[in-house]
């Protein structure tokens, strides 16, 4: 048995290698630690769901529901083509008259079981027992019929598509948006007695058909009454049917489920080995290791035998030894999700971003994508903080992708795509504006819009569209200045101090401004700016925008009067009451949940906020408040996630911040300290490097530095650089129950800024 396995009530382990499904009593592996139902019941908006899928696999698929409240499911899922998305695709097993059979059926559903490699329901009203077992590409369904005696029947949905039946074998395709297609290839382990289409409105069987087209439409397989036992293997694919017949024989060769998750199991248990935690809570193990999976919903892996379709340009391309990945929702996942990517799969993150290269080449354009997905770049959010996974790569020692290219793809989405949220328009008067002026101007109360390219119900979000690309450009700088481009270096630098033009000293906040330079005025900080606040901000409102400068926090510091009016905003940020009722609050601003005064934790423009007390002489604070909100906002329950979890976007966050780091501005190669939660942490980097943090006087309630080693070198600044950590290394922690006021506090501490880096 594998060295690191350990007793469950000591640790909850990972593994560093690949192992085998392993049974013991009293043992588990990481696997065993995740809980894919925690958040599965929303505080407000989108709940997560339990997703079945192996690391970063093209084939994924969730229960069909609302949410963990939900006591029916539709059907069994094929495929989810996006994130939170529904399945394209569905198969429904039945037992009785087949006059009672529909295009898709709803099922009550119990006795659960859910990992991220299997999963097991049973369908009350058919006494059927449903199993699964997923692949990258492929996938295995058993179906237990239970009732004696009943004709046994399989249905397989499509949405809008064409689905054929050829005695076992399944085959057909589904069309998504942008012109691009899904494609299904199934076969059962049984060969059905008939089958033939379901007729529109459940009229009934047309079993002389073998093929139907259209818009929720069905075909159906029926068994002997004896049939206790079906399988169905199938694959997908983005290619070809073909393609998917390849998939499946390739991944699951024999109608073997327990092959399959027992395969599933030990890739799951690799990929979570990457870092090794352990402690007493198997709570915060649990959390940590759910969090750490989730990183793992997305980007996805889409090629397929060295080929993948490409929704930028509707074609079939050769990867030539690099995997493409898509599905990444940038705005959400550059803050953490790539930089822990760095850190644990520097691999995947390099295929990653020579994907976003090849997507802005193949649209012609050579604009840096913002939301790639299968179906292409839906251009949602607002920013392009695609240059920032450029800059933290580069800045960080990957090197595996032409800097240069990526510096034209990344100058060009800021400079010839419209800064205009959720739009891909060329630049128009609202970029030039910006240009001139160093802001995006604000309309006024009953002012009407006159820019075409902006979105109707996304709003220009004047403030975090100009704090949002000030930041990219200081991402562009760096890139220039690792090109030598000095000139350029320079002017981006400029650029990035633009979030001072809408600084407004009087308050101390980011303030809309119209085109004539004035600020927006009466003003509600809280309030003002309409639904989501987009009239002026996004998704959020002012206090978290007040400190969206990611890249230059000693210079807000001096914005805001120095260190002592800093600490002051800070601390009330977590004080500010809602100022109206919860109800007319959230009617307003839906992902302003987890809130802690006015800080929200449930979304991402949040997340580095606790840490820069590091920046002020605080960190302390930034110690006390990180490890609070994880233990109120992230817990081992079905409402363990505070808000939206875009696919590894704010889980990212709770891995850092559990292992006692975080990367507050990507593209600068720096991380800030928090407080571990750990006794022990060991991230394993690659090539036999391994980072260890090291806990002495570990309690569940000592979150306070009293000192730190870093690799045997006494440590009293609350950062440390990348190259410090990136060949393996040392960080020893002591920690006490009470804050020690003087580890970390002098000026000379604080964290690096682009004023001072």
């Amino acid at each position: 048995m594998n060295n690191h396995l350990k007793k469950i009530s000591i640790l909850c382990l990972c593994i560093t290698g690949m192992i085998q499904s392993v049974k013991i009593f009293g043992q588990q592996t990481p696997v065993d630690c995740v809980n894919s139902a925690m958040g599965n019941i929303s505080h407000l908006l989108v709940p997560t769901y339990p997703t079945i899928h192996l690391p970063n696999s093209m084939l994924r698929v969730s229960p069909e529901r609302r949410d963990y409240t939900a006591d029916q499911i539709s059907g069994l899922p094929v495929v989810i083509t996006s994130h939170r998305g529904r399945s394209a695709f569905r198969i429904c097993p039945f037992t009785g008259n087949a006059d009672k059979l529909q295009p898709v059926i709803s099922y009550t559903w119990d006795n659960e079981v859910l990992k991220p490699y299997y999963y097991k329901v049973f369908l009350d009203e058919y006494n059927i027992t449903a199993e699964y077992a997923v692949s990258h590409q492929s996938a295995i369904y058993q179906i237990n019929f239970e009732n004696y005696g009943q004709s046994r029947y399989l249905i397989f949905n499509t949405e809008n598509g064409n689905i054929t039946v050829d005695r076992n074998k399944i085959y057909g395709y589904q069309y998504l948006d942008n012109n691009t297609t899904v494609y299904l290839w199934a076969e059962t382990n049984i060969e059905p007695i008939s089958s033939g289409i379901i007729l529109d409105n459940g009229r009934g069987l047309d079993l002389s058909e073998k093929t139907v087209s259209g818009n929720n439409k069905s075909l159906v397989l029926s068994f002997e009454p004896h049939a206790d036992n079906v399988k169905v293997r199938y694959g997908i694919s983005f290619i070809s049917i073909e393609q998917a017949r390849k998939n499946v024989n390739r991944e699951i060769p024999k109608f073997k489920l327990q092959d399959v998750a027992e395969k599933g199991r030990a890739i799951w248990n690799d990929a979570l080995g990457k870092i090794e935690v352990s402690g007493t809570d198997i709570n915060d193990m649990t959390v940590f290791y759910t969090s750490l999976y989730r990183c793992y919903e997305r980007p996805v892996c889409i090629s397929e035998d060295g080929n993948y379709f490409s929704a930028s340009d509707h074609k079939v391309h050769e990867d030539n030894g690099t995997p493409f990945f898509t599905d990444d929702w940038i705005w959400d996942t550059y803050r953490a999700a790539h930089p822990l990517r760095l850190l644990i799969a520097p691999q995947n993150e390099s295929y990653i971003i020579n994907s976003f290269l090849r997507m802005a080449k193949q649209t012609g354009t050579m604009w840096m994508p913002t939301f790639p997905e299968i179906t292409g770049d839906s251009r949602r959010m607002n920013s392009n903080h695609g240059v920032a996974t450029i800059a933290d790569a580069w800045a960080k020692g990957l090197h595996s992708f032409d800097l240069r290219e990526a510096y034209i793809a990344c100058r060009k989405a800021i400079e010839e795509k419209t800064l205009a949220p959720w739009s891909g328009a060329p630049a128009g008067w609202l970029d030039d504006f910006y240009k001139k002026h160093g802001y995006i101007p604000a309309l006024r109360p009953g002012e009407p819009e006159t820019v075409p390219e902006v979105n109707g119900s996304e709003k220009r979000q004047p403030v975090a569209v100009t704090l949002g690309t000030s930041y990219d450009q200081w991402c562009l700088s760096q890139i220039a200045g690792f090109l030598k481009d000095d000139g350029n270096k320079k002017i981006y630098a400029e650029k990035a101090l633009n979030y001072r033009n809408i600084f407004n000293p009087a308050t101390g906040f980011f303030h809309p401004k119209d085109k004539n330079g004035l600020f927006i005025e009466p003003f509600d900080y809280r309030y003002s700016g309409g639904q989501g606040a987009r009239d002026y901000y996004g998704e959020n409102n002012a206090w978290t925008y007040r400190w969206d400068v990611q890249h230059n926090v000693g210079d807000l510091i001096s914005l805001m009067g120095g260190n002592e009016n800093f600490n002051k905003n800070l601390d009330q940020t977590f004080r500010e009451p809602l100022g109206k009722s919860k109800y007319i609050f959230y009617a307003q601003l839906p992902d302003h949940t987890g809130n802690v005064g006015q800080f929200s934790m449930a979304n991402e423009p949040s997340l580095h906020i606790p840490y820069l007390y590091n920046y002020s002489g605080k960190p302390w604070e930034a110690q006390k408040r990180i490890r609070v909100l994880l233990k109120e906002w992230f817990r081992n329950d079905l409402m363990g996630v505070p808000g939206d979890e875009d696919g590894g976007g704010m889980s990212a966050f709770v891995v850092f911040s559990m292992l006692g780091f975080y990367p507050v501005t990507p593209g600068m190669p720096v991380y800030n300290v928090g407080s571990p939660v750990f006794q022990k942490a060991s991230i394993h980097l690659g090539d036999g490097k391994t980072l260890n943090i090291v806990v002495k006087n570990y309690a569940p309630g000592n979150k306070y530095i009293q000192s730190m080693k870093l690799n045997g070198l006494e440590w009293t600044k609350p950062w440390f650089k990348h190259e410090d950590i990136a060949n393996g290394g040392l960080l020893e922690f002591t920690l006490g129950e009470h804050a020690n006021k003087t580890w970390g506090t002098l000026p000379e501490n604080a964290p690096p800024s682009a004023d001072s880096y």
